[in-house]
């Protein structure tokens, strides 16, 4: 989950847009099928249709039109981006929307790009290209050609193979892109230049050819692999299992140590684990900093109590994170656990505590 300014909750690739793009993002630069039909039902409650039948084709597509719009407004270039796969029942509506934008705005204002999968097979020693059929079909099925196809793999795309996706996918060769894994996504920016990505696009919604400068990228991911030294942070949660729960929590922490030229190293902690004060010396001993981000229910919160009173103690670099979580209340409530001050019951002075 990424958190936009305005607090809305929202996927966590929109993280990605804003660190990349360093736009700030809000509550409209995210919308999911629910939140768009829950909009056209209320329009329907308060007539605004005029009592006609509500249908997929106009007003499903004609909502998705007009929220891209919004948030096209006082800039240059608009990224919009279709989750799911092609040919699935639940994207119908947005790439029929966005077909009937290429006909609205023309075909020198927007351009198609499509991410697929290329496989490769290793007992036979080559890659498949059966990824790309299925995206063919739901070009032809969808009217969308697509200007540029993005080719992931765990390998180069050779040439040859290139030729024959253009082929069949009716595209040119030239905007059949390969993209081969990278250790870090930092370094995509500088993998799709290489692959001429930036100039075909340029190419093909006419902007203007500046001098190319990918220098901040490739020296940020040289700062990631040659740090000056490294910060070592205990991350002490309760969906720690599954680390993208704290996605966005493990790039602010990376970005933090990137700025000052130190590799990030995060220990994760399961907060069920920290069953005493002891425990929590024991585990915690040695650190530069401890982040306790929040979580519902009551399990593992007696481990962040003890974790944030160890903390607090020790004079620890410490933060909290949380979004409609407990984080908050249990700082309070570690604090509050050592504190001195007496209880109605057992006071001795007349004034009331509040």
């Amino acid at each position: 989950m990424f958190v936009t300014e305005d607090g809305a909750e929202t996927d966590l690739d929109l993280g990605h847009y804003e660190r990349f793009t360093h736009a700030k993002l809000r509550r409209d630069n995210n919308w999911t099928t629910g939140r768009i039909y829950e909009t056209i039902l209320a329009k329907e409650r308060r007539g605004d249709y005029l009592g006609k039948t509500v249908q997929v084709i106009p007003h499903v597509t004609d909502e998705i039109k007009t929220i891209i719009k919004k948030v096209s407004e006082g800039v240059d270039v608009v990224i919009v981006e279709i989750g799911g796969t092609v040919g699935d029942i639940e994207s119908l509506p947005f790439l029929e929307a966005i077909r009937q934008m290429r006909l609205e705005l023309g075909a020198e204002n927007t351009l198609f790009v499509h991410v697929t999968l290329v496989p490769y097979i290793a007992r036979s020693r080559r890659a498949k290209d059966q990824a790309d059929a299925a995206l063919r079909e739901g070009n032809v099925e969808h009217r969308n050609s697509a200007g540029h196809l993005l080719c992931r793999s765990d390998r180069h795309i050779p040439a040859e193979l290139k030729k024959k996706v253009a082929l069949f996918c009716n595209v040119a060769e030239s905007c059949v892109i390969s993209m081969e894994d990278v250790d870090t996504i930092y370094a995509v920016p500088a993998e799709l230049a290489r692959e001429g990505l930036d100039k075909q696009i340029l190419r093909l919604l006419r902007l203007d050819d500046r001098p190319q400068n990918l220098q901040p990228w490739i020296d940020l991911v040289q700062r990631m692999h040659h740090p000056a030294g490294e910060a070592r942070i205990a991350i002490v949660g309760k969906y720690v299992q599954l680390e993208d729960a704290y996605k966005s929590l493990r790039e602010a922490l990376l970005h933090g140590g990137l700025a000052h030229d130190h590799k990030t190293v995060i220990d994760w902690i399961e907060s069920e684990e920290i069953e005493s004060s002891q425990i929590a010396a024991e585990r915690l001993h040695g650190y530069d900093g401890i982040l306790v981000p929040g979580g519902f229910g009551k399990r593992g919160i007696q481990g962040m109590v003890h974790t944030i009173q160890y903390a607090r103690e020790n004079r620890f670099r410490f933060l909290e994170s949380a979004s409609a979580c407990s984080a908050p209340r249990l700082n309070t409530h570690a604090t509050s656990q050592k504190s001195p001050m007496r209880t109605a019951r057992n006071s001795t002075s007349k004034r009331p505590i509040a």
